[in-house]
């Protein structure tokens, strides 16, 4: 029970985002694309959540998958959409400059 409430709020252990993206994480970005051509993290991909599921294609299911918005709303949408469609390794990286900030 305690385990399910750390997982549901979020006060279990840290993932390091930044270790994972030095081992080649993939950072889908799903912010649609006028927002994600204002501003984004290098090298992220843009998949915008509506397009999501027709472009799985698009993510390796066997590395780390890292989702990101404006706010954190869109990726952890994005997080729950991937795990169902069997990608084991995925983290809600929230707002995108807030996760450039911790990756740099």
């Amino acid at each position: 029970m305690i385990e399910q409430l750390k997982k549901i709020f979020g006060t279990g252990r840290r993932t390091n985002l930044k270790q994972l993206v030095k081992n080649g994480a993939q950072i889908i970005d799903v912010r649609t694309s006028g927002e994600f051509n204002i501003g984004h993290i290098p090298g992220s991909v843009n998949i915008p959540l509506q397009d999501l599921s027709r472009n799985l294609s698009k993510i390796k299911k066997d590395m780390p998958v890292i989702t990101c918005c404006a706010s954190g709303m869109r990726s952890a949408s994005a997080k729950n959409v991937l795990k169902a469609k069997g990608f084991a390794e995925v983290y809600n990286g929230g707002g995108w400059t807030s996760l450039q900030k911790k990756i740099s």
